[in-house]
């Protein structure tokens, strides 16, 4: 994506430098900041406290923190550099236990570093399995907006027929743009492309508490793509769906079963329920990567990851002199608990967008799509 005028991705190789780059999201979208990752202990913080977040992005940078993993692995024998490679693959895997795109990361690298017949082989193996998994990342996700906009295209031009030049509103939760991947986004890869194709299109950007990765990330990508846009608290969505203000919502996941259950950030349950009783469609968008075809109920399967409750507790923001500022908004003595993410099932899903296309979201309909994981 473009920010002021130059493409980035959200992690990197610096061509000079040969330094691991990323873009400090803990920052955005007061400050744009670029930060290097050298060690794969600064990679698990770096993924633990969110400094890098979102599915696709999470997966690529425990690809890359498996390589900073093998430059720092053990070079005496193989199998002393094998078994630290699968110890450094499980601290990464303990840092956010919710998305799949990390473990799948992972236990990709594993394998293929597995091939290697020599240490230096194992550590090519490792950097150039990293790049693949950022490369493909971005493809997907590229493909998941040409999908997803031919959904748009069509919403569009029933629209037009009733209420020529009103733009095609879409509700979206939390961040699934271009930072929450390695470029283009999820849910946000069809609105951008569907703007870039000149349909006419409208966001309604859910605020996203605790964090507010809406208002934070997902209004400062739409800002810079010249995409309209409003900024709405998470509890509006609801009633500008019974009032006919939105004509669909679309969504990333951060896990979903083969059956189609999709766990994404807290708060999505709640619009899947409002728009099934509005009558509006709801989409998820996601990669391959993000699919568990090892489970099949996703309320009592996926993990859930519960955050420190100071996340609730605070607020982060920029004051008049513009620094930046936690603020506390309640009492001293109150606690606070903070589940990452919910889960909603697959009924109240009316389609999943990958890069291989659009399906039901069904086990039936999921396999059509993914012949190689039928039993």
């Amino acid at each position: 994506m473009l920010v002021d005028g130059v493409h980035y991705r959200t992690i990197w190789i610096d061509k000079d430098s040969g330094k691991l780059c990323m873009i400090n999201q803990l920052v955005l979208p007061h400050r744009f900041e670029i930060v290097q990752c050298e060690t794969h202990a600064a990679m698990c913080a770096a993924i633990k406290d969110m400094v890098v977040r979102g599915a696709g992005l999470i997966g690529a940078s425990a690809g890359y923190g498996m390589w900073l993993g093998a430059l720092e692995a053990p070079s005496s024998s193989l199998s002393e550099f094998d078994e630290a490679m699968v110890l450094f693959g499980d601290a990464l895997k303990a840092t956010r236990p919710t998305a799949k795109n990390l473990a799948w990361a992972v236990d990709r690298q594993l394998a293929a570093i597995k091939k290697g017949t020599s240490v230096k082989e194992k550590i090519a193996i490792a950097l150039n399995t990293a790049q693949a998994i950022a490369d493909e990342d971005a493809e997907f996700c590229r493909r998941i907006g040409e999908h997803g906009k031919k959904i748009i295209q069509e919403l569009a031009g029933a629209k037009a027929k009733t209420n020529p030049g009103e733009p095609v509103n879409i509700l979206t939760h939390c961040n699934a743009g271009w930072l929450a991947f390695v470029d283009y986004g999820s849910a946000l890869s069809p609105v951008f492309a569907a703007h870039d194709s000149g349909i006419p299109v409208h966001v309604w950007v859910d605020e996203t508490r605790p964090r507010n990765q809406g208002a934070n990330l997902t209004a400062w990508e739409l800002s810079r793509h010249g995409v309209p846009h409003s900024l709405i608290v998470d509890n509006a969505g609801g009633h500008l769906m019974q009032h006919n203000m939105v004509d669909m919502v679309i969504t990333g996941a951060d896990r979903v079963t083969r059956c189609g259950d999709a766990a994404n950030k807290i708060g999505t349950y709640l619009k899947a329920v409002a728009a099934r009783d509005c009558g509006v469609p709801f989409y998820v968008a996601l990669p391959s990567s993000t699919f568990d075809f090892a489970m099949r109920d996703g309320v009592a399967e996926i993990p859930i990851e519960e955050r420190d409750g100071a996340e609730v507790r605070f607020v982060q923001g920029k004051l008049p002199d513009g620094s930046l500022a936690s603020v506390q908004i309640c009492p001293d003595d109150t606690g606070a608990r903070n589940w990452g993410f919910d889960v909603t099932p697959a009924r109240l899903i009316t389609g999943l967008i990958s890069e291989r296309g659009v399906c039901r979201a069904s086990e039936e309909a999921i396999l059509e799509l993914f012949q190689e994981h039928r039993p």
